[in-house]
Protein backbone atom coordinates (compact mmCIF):
# COMPACT_ATOMS: atom_id res chain seq x y z
CA UNK A 1 0.00 0.00 0.00
CA UNK A 2 3.26 2.22 0.72
CA UNK A 3 4.62 1.73 -2.48
CA UNK A 4 1.70 2.03 -4.30
CA UNK A 5 0.71 5.40 -2.72
CA UNK A 6 4.60 6.83 -3.23
CA UNK A 7 4.38 5.49 -7.38
CA UNK A 8 1.04 7.27 -7.53
CA UNK A 9 2.64 10.21 -6.30
CA UNK A 10 5.48 10.03 -8.48
CA UNK A 11 3.22 10.02 -11.29
CA UNK A 12 1.57 12.94 -10.14
CA UNK A 13 4.53 14.66 -9.60
CA UNK A 14 5.52 14.13 -13.04
CA UNK A 15 2.56 14.95 -14.99
CA UNK A 16 2.83 18.37 -12.92
CA UNK A 17 5.97 19.19 -14.38
CA UNK A 18 5.36 18.31 -17.81
CA UNK A 19 2.14 20.63 -17.20
CA UNK A 20 4.33 23.96 -15.64
CA UNK A 21 5.01 25.99 -17.93
CA UNK A 22 8.93 25.95 -19.60
CA UNK A 23 11.50 28.57 -18.01
CA UNK A 24 11.50 31.21 -20.81
CA UNK A 25 14.84 32.13 -21.26
CA UNK A 26 15.65 35.96 -20.84
CA UNK A 27 15.95 38.80 -24.09
CA UNK A 28 19.02 38.78 -26.05
CA UNK A 29 20.09 42.33 -26.35
CA UNK A 30 23.66 43.76 -27.95
CA UNK A 31 24.60 47.17 -26.99
CA UNK A 32 27.88 48.24 -28.76
CA UNK A 33 30.09 50.84 -26.61
CA UNK A 34 31.49 53.41 -28.06
CA UNK A 35 34.98 53.15 -26.71
CA UNK A 36 36.59 50.21 -24.65
CA UNK A 37 34.63 49.84 -21.04
CA UNK A 38 35.62 52.79 -18.94
CA UNK A 39 33.64 54.69 -15.92
CA UNK A 40 31.55 56.41 -18.55
CA UNK A 41 29.71 53.09 -19.06
CA UNK A 42 28.90 52.44 -15.20
CA UNK A 43 25.18 52.43 -15.20
CA UNK A 44 25.50 49.47 -17.85
CA UNK A 45 27.78 47.81 -16.16
CA UNK A 46 26.51 47.80 -12.91
CA UNK A 47 23.28 46.68 -14.12
CA UNK A 48 24.19 43.64 -15.78
CA UNK A 49 26.85 42.71 -12.63
CA UNK A 50 24.50 43.88 -10.38
CA UNK A 51 21.65 41.99 -11.56
CA UNK A 52 19.29 44.80 -13.11
CA UNK A 53 19.16 43.27 -16.14
CA UNK A 54 18.12 40.17 -15.24
CA UNK A 55 15.54 41.71 -13.32
CA UNK A 56 13.72 42.51 -16.16
CA UNK A 57 14.56 39.77 -18.24
CA UNK A 58 17.38 40.98 -19.95
CA UNK A 59 20.42 38.90 -20.94
CA UNK A 60 22.62 42.22 -21.80
CA UNK A 61 26.09 41.47 -24.06
CA UNK A 62 28.25 44.95 -23.83
CA UNK A 63 30.39 45.20 -27.03
CA UNK A 64 33.20 46.87 -27.29
CA UNK A 65 34.20 48.22 -30.48
CA UNK A 66 36.80 47.47 -32.99
CA UNK A 67 36.68 50.78 -34.62
CA UNK A 68 35.19 53.50 -32.21
CA UNK A 69 33.40 55.02 -35.33
CA UNK A 70 31.29 51.92 -36.56
CA UNK A 71 29.07 50.75 -33.46
CA UNK A 72 26.13 53.15 -35.42
CA UNK A 73 26.03 51.79 -38.69
CA UNK A 74 26.67 48.75 -37.55
CA UNK A 75 23.32 49.05 -35.29
CA UNK A 76 21.65 50.91 -38.55
CA UNK A 77 22.39 47.62 -40.37
CA UNK A 78 20.74 45.11 -37.87
CA UNK A 79 24.28 43.63 -36.63
CA UNK A 80 23.65 45.47 -32.75
CA UNK A 81 20.91 46.45 -30.96
CA UNK A 82 21.76 49.15 -29.27
CA UNK A 83 24.73 51.98 -30.05
CA UNK A 84 26.43 53.88 -27.11
CA UNK A 85 27.18 57.28 -29.43
CA UNK A 86 27.42 60.77 -28.88
CA UNK A 87 24.91 63.55 -29.33
CA UNK A 88 26.68 65.51 -31.96
CA UNK A 89 27.45 62.44 -33.70
CA UNK A 90 24.06 60.98 -33.92
CA UNK A 91 22.51 64.13 -35.53
CA UNK A 92 25.69 63.85 -38.14
CA UNK A 93 24.45 60.35 -38.73
CA UNK A 94 20.76 61.25 -38.93
CA UNK A 95 22.09 63.97 -41.60
CA UNK A 96 23.92 61.24 -43.67
CA UNK A 97 21.33 59.27 -43.88
CA UNK A 98 21.64 56.24 -41.29
CA UNK A 99 18.05 55.47 -39.88
CA UNK A 100 18.58 55.67 -36.35
CA UNK A 101 17.11 57.18 -33.11
CA UNK A 102 17.90 58.24 -29.54
CA UNK A 103 15.79 56.55 -27.16
CA UNK A 104 18.00 57.05 -24.07
CA UNK A 105 20.65 58.94 -22.62
CA UNK A 106 23.66 57.72 -20.23
CA UNK A 107 25.70 60.93 -19.83
CA UNK A 108 23.43 63.88 -19.42
CA UNK A 109 26.57 66.70 -19.65
CA UNK A 110 29.30 67.98 -22.36
CA UNK A 111 32.72 65.98 -21.63
CA UNK A 112 34.56 67.14 -23.64
CA UNK A 113 37.21 70.10 -23.51
CA UNK A 114 39.87 72.28 -24.83
CA UNK A 115 43.43 72.02 -22.31
CA UNK A 116 46.78 73.46 -21.60
CA UNK A 117 48.84 73.26 -19.18
CA UNK A 118 48.20 74.60 -15.76
CA UNK A 119 51.27 76.24 -15.41
CA UNK A 120 51.88 77.16 -19.08
CA UNK A 121 51.70 80.64 -20.79
CA UNK A 122 48.17 80.45 -21.79
CA UNK A 123 45.49 81.72 -19.43
CA UNK A 124 42.65 82.42 -21.47
CA UNK A 125 41.65 81.29 -24.64
CA UNK A 126 42.29 84.56 -26.54
CA UNK A 127 46.22 82.92 -25.28
CA UNK A 128 45.85 80.86 -27.81
CA UNK A 129 46.99 83.23 -30.64
CA UNK A 130 49.37 81.74 -33.03
CA UNK A 131 49.70 79.02 -31.05
CA UNK A 132 49.88 74.98 -31.56
CA UNK A 133 45.94 73.04 -31.00
CA UNK A 134 46.58 69.09 -31.36
CA UNK A 135 43.52 67.28 -32.20
CA UNK A 136 42.47 63.68 -32.87
CA UNK A 137 39.48 63.50 -35.41
CA UNK A 138 38.14 66.07 -37.61
CA UNK A 139 34.39 67.28 -37.99
CA UNK A 140 32.60 67.99 -34.28
CA UNK A 141 35.60 69.12 -32.58
CA UNK A 142 36.11 71.59 -35.39
CA UNK A 143 32.85 73.27 -34.78
CA UNK A 144 33.61 73.01 -30.86
CA UNK A 145 37.03 75.12 -31.81
CA UNK A 146 36.10 77.15 -33.57
CA UNK A 147 33.08 78.42 -31.77
CA UNK A 148 35.02 78.52 -28.38
CA UNK A 149 38.08 80.43 -30.21
CA UNK A 150 35.42 82.72 -31.32
CA UNK A 151 34.44 83.08 -27.85
CA UNK A 152 37.98 84.22 -27.03
CA UNK A 153 38.25 86.96 -29.77
CA UNK A 154 39.49 84.52 -32.43
CA UNK A 155 39.12 82.22 -35.55
CA UNK A 156 40.87 79.21 -36.63
CA UNK A 157 43.22 81.11 -38.88
CA UNK A 158 44.60 82.27 -35.93
CA UNK A 159 45.94 78.87 -34.70
CA UNK A 160 47.71 76.29 -36.08
CA UNK A 161 46.04 72.57 -36.16
CA UNK A 162 48.39 69.76 -35.55
CA UNK A 163 46.61 66.23 -36.12
CA UNK A 164 48.22 64.52 -33.10
CA UNK A 165 46.09 61.12 -33.21
CA UNK A 166 44.85 60.04 -30.20
CA UNK A 167 47.82 61.04 -27.70
CA UNK A 168 45.67 64.38 -26.65
CA UNK A 169 47.98 64.28 -22.87
CA UNK A 170 51.20 62.79 -24.18
CA UNK A 171 51.20 65.35 -26.86
CA UNK A 172 50.60 68.42 -24.37
CA UNK A 173 53.00 67.54 -22.02
CA UNK A 174 56.05 66.82 -24.07
CA UNK A 175 55.44 70.29 -25.53
CA UNK A 176 54.97 69.27 -28.85
CA UNK A 177 51.37 71.63 -28.62
CA UNK A 178 50.25 74.41 -26.99
CA UNK A 179 46.68 73.28 -26.19
CA UNK A 180 44.19 70.13 -27.25
CA UNK A 181 40.85 70.34 -28.18
CA UNK A 182 38.59 66.97 -26.95
CA UNK A 183 40.48 65.65 -23.96
CA UNK A 184 37.66 64.37 -21.11
CA UNK A 185 37.44 66.65 -18.72
CA UNK A 186 37.14 63.16 -16.02
CA UNK A 187 40.13 61.27 -17.96
CA UNK A 188 42.61 63.43 -19.35
CA UNK A 189 42.70 66.10 -16.91
CA UNK A 190 43.23 63.61 -14.19
CA UNK A 191 45.87 61.45 -16.42
CA UNK A 192 48.37 64.48 -16.50
CA UNK A 193 47.57 65.32 -12.64
CA UNK A 194 48.62 61.66 -11.96
CA UNK A 195 51.97 62.36 -14.77
CA UNK A 196 52.75 65.14 -12.86
CA UNK A 197 51.75 67.95 -15.25
CA UNK A 198 48.27 69.40 -14.00
CA UNK A 199 46.09 70.76 -16.83
CA UNK A 200 43.32 73.74 -16.96
CA UNK A 201 40.53 72.98 -18.88
CA UNK A 202 38.36 75.17 -20.98
CA UNK A 203 34.45 73.98 -21.32
CA UNK A 204 32.57 74.31 -24.67
CA UNK A 205 29.23 75.28 -22.65
CA UNK A 206 30.50 77.78 -21.09
CA UNK A 207 32.48 79.17 -24.32
CA UNK A 208 29.84 79.67 -26.60
CA UNK A 209 28.51 76.20 -27.51
CA UNK A 210 25.25 75.03 -26.74
CA UNK A 211 24.54 72.74 -24.22
CA UNK A 212 24.61 69.00 -25.21
CA UNK A 213 24.25 65.24 -24.19
CA UNK A 214 27.95 63.64 -24.10
CA UNK A 215 26.86 59.63 -24.39
CA UNK A 216 23.50 58.78 -25.96
CA UNK A 217 21.79 55.77 -26.70
CA UNK A 218 20.53 54.58 -30.27
CA UNK A 219 18.54 52.13 -31.74
CA UNK A 220 17.52 51.34 -35.09
CA UNK A 221 14.28 53.28 -36.41
CA UNK A 222 12.15 50.12 -36.95
CA UNK A 223 12.93 49.26 -33.31
CA UNK A 224 11.17 52.67 -32.12
CA UNK A 225 7.89 52.23 -34.79
CA UNK A 226 4.65 54.48 -33.48
CA UNK A 227 2.65 51.57 -31.82
CA UNK A 228 5.13 49.23 -32.10
CA UNK A 229 8.18 49.27 -29.92
CA UNK A 230 10.44 46.51 -29.42
CA UNK A 231 9.76 45.73 -25.47
CA UNK A 232 13.37 44.86 -24.78
CA UNK A 233 14.05 48.79 -24.97
CA UNK A 234 11.50 50.20 -22.34
CA UNK A 235 12.83 47.18 -19.95
CA UNK A 236 16.64 47.70 -20.74
CA UNK A 237 15.94 52.12 -20.10
CA UNK A 238 13.92 50.63 -16.68
CA UNK A 239 17.55 48.30 -15.94
CA UNK A 240 19.66 50.98 -16.47
CA UNK A 241 17.80 54.03 -14.54
CA UNK A 242 17.30 51.37 -11.49
CA UNK A 243 21.42 50.68 -12.06
CA UNK A 244 21.77 54.40 -11.97
CA UNK A 245 20.31 55.58 -8.61
CA UNK A 246 22.00 52.40 -7.03
CA UNK A 247 25.54 53.46 -8.39
CA UNK A 248 24.54 57.42 -7.57
CA UNK A 249 23.74 55.93 -4.15
CA UNK A 250 25.95 53.27 -3.06
CA UNK A 251 29.12 54.40 -5.21
CA UNK A 252 31.24 51.85 -3.52
CA UNK A 253 29.22 48.91 -3.32
CA UNK A 254 28.25 50.43 -7.25
CA UNK A 255 32.59 50.66 -8.41
CA UNK A 256 32.96 46.67 -6.34
CA UNK A 257 30.08 45.70 -9.09
CA UNK A 258 32.07 47.39 -11.65
CA UNK A 259 35.54 45.87 -10.84
CA UNK A 260 33.44 42.52 -10.66
CA UNK A 261 33.25 42.64 -14.63
CA UNK A 262 36.41 44.52 -15.28
CA UNK A 263 39.13 43.92 -12.47
CA UNK A 264 41.80 45.20 -15.10
CA UNK A 265 40.88 48.43 -14.61
CA UNK A 266 41.59 49.09 -11.22
CA UNK A 267 43.90 51.89 -10.71
CA UNK A 268 43.78 55.34 -9.77
CA UNK A 269 43.29 56.64 -13.18
CA UNK A 270 39.67 55.26 -13.18
CA UNK A 271 38.89 55.34 -9.74
CA UNK A 272 39.21 59.37 -9.98
CA UNK A 273 37.20 59.03 -13.26
CA UNK A 274 34.37 56.98 -11.73
CA UNK A 275 33.82 59.83 -9.05
CA UNK A 276 34.52 62.37 -11.59
CA UNK A 277 31.54 60.91 -13.80
CA UNK A 278 29.27 59.95 -11.20
CA UNK A 279 27.01 63.34 -10.82
CA UNK A 280 27.32 63.46 -14.97
CA UNK A 281 24.93 60.50 -15.45
CA UNK A 282 21.16 60.87 -16.43
CA UNK A 283 19.06 59.73 -13.82
CA UNK A 284 16.49 59.55 -16.31
CA UNK A 285 18.09 58.24 -18.85
CA UNK A 286 14.24 57.87 -20.51
CA UNK A 287 13.65 61.56 -20.42
CA UNK A 288 14.13 63.48 -23.85
CA UNK A 289 14.69 67.55 -24.00
CA UNK A 290 13.46 68.42 -27.38
CA UNK A 291 14.40 71.98 -27.49
CA UNK A 292 18.51 70.85 -26.53
CA UNK A 293 18.21 68.54 -29.36
CA UNK A 294 16.89 71.28 -31.65
CA UNK A 295 19.35 74.34 -30.27
CA UNK A 296 21.90 71.70 -30.74
CA UNK A 297 20.72 71.01 -34.45
CA UNK A 298 20.73 74.64 -35.36
CA UNK A 299 24.40 75.06 -33.84
CA UNK A 300 25.61 72.74 -35.99
CA UNK A 301 23.67 73.63 -39.53
CA UNK A 302 25.51 76.96 -38.73
CA UNK A 303 28.64 75.89 -38.58
CA UNK A 304 28.13 73.45 -41.67
CA UNK A 305 28.36 70.48 -39.92
CA UNK A 306 24.82 69.62 -41.56
CA UNK A 307 22.79 70.24 -44.52
CA UNK A 308 19.01 70.49 -42.59
CA UNK A 309 18.23 70.76 -39.78
CA UNK A 310 15.59 67.79 -39.53
CA UNK A 311 12.20 67.29 -36.71
CA UNK A 312 13.96 66.61 -33.57
CA UNK A 313 11.37 63.77 -33.69
CA UNK A 314 12.83 62.11 -36.87
CA UNK A 315 16.04 61.34 -34.64
CA UNK A 316 14.89 61.52 -30.65
CA UNK A 317 12.27 59.66 -29.27
CA UNK A 318 10.56 58.49 -25.45
CA UNK A 319 10.00 54.75 -25.56
CA UNK A 320 6.99 53.09 -23.33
Amino acid sequence: MTFLKSLAGASALAAALMLAPAAQAADKLTVLLDWFVNPDHAPLVVAKEGGFFEKYDLDVDLVPPADPSAPPRLVAAGQGDVAVTYQPSLIQDVDNGLPLVRFGTLVETPLNTLIVLKDGPIKTLSDLKGRRIGFSVSGFEDAMLGQMLKAGGLTVNDVELVNVNFALSSSLIAGQVDAVVGGYRNFELTQMKLEGHEGLAFFPEENGLPVYDELILATRKDLVKEGAVDDRLPRFLAAVEEATLFLTNHSDEAWKLFLKGYPDLDDNLNRAAWTDTLPRFAKRPAALDEGRYQRFAEFMKAQGQIKEVKPVADYAVVVR
